[in-house]
């Protein structure tokens, strides 16, 4: 059985940081691309970031978080990661990671195979 579990999140402030962490189990995670999606209330959820197999492997952001967020992956540990810098109000959302057995880059929900079930990040003014 498959599980990804999400943690990491909670309230922060406008400009401050979080780290969120999914773990992986029941795959062979080093076989997958990660990536992270975030749903927002009362909007669809949207792609934020992949990563490819490897530990320190190809990354690919949203534009809306390029140059913010930052997702990494440690096969060893079966986790990924997301670092998330100067966060913005809008970064608000329940934050889900996601594993793709395709290699290849993708950014559409359906594409990936297994999910989390999210972790909520809250940014305040």
């Amino acid at each position: 059985q498959v599980q990804l579990v999400e943690s990491g999140g909670g309230l922060v402030q406008a400009g401050g940081s979080l780290r969120l962490s999914c773990t992986a189990s029941g795959l062979a995670f080093s076989s997958y691309y990660m990536a992270w999606f975030r749903q927002a209330p009362g909007k669809e959820r949207e792609f934020v970031a992949t990563i490819s197999w490897r530990t320190g492997g190809t990354t690919y952001y949203a534009d809306a978080v390029k140059g913010r967020f930052t997702i990494s992956r440690v096969n060893a540990k079966n986790t990924v990661f997301l670092q998330m810098n100067s966060l913005k109000l809008e970064d608000t959302a329940v934050y889900y990671c996601a594993a793709d057995r395709a290699a290849v880059v993708q950014t559409r929900e359906y594409e990936y195979d297994y999910w989390g079930q999210g972790t909520q990040v809250t940014v305040s003014s």
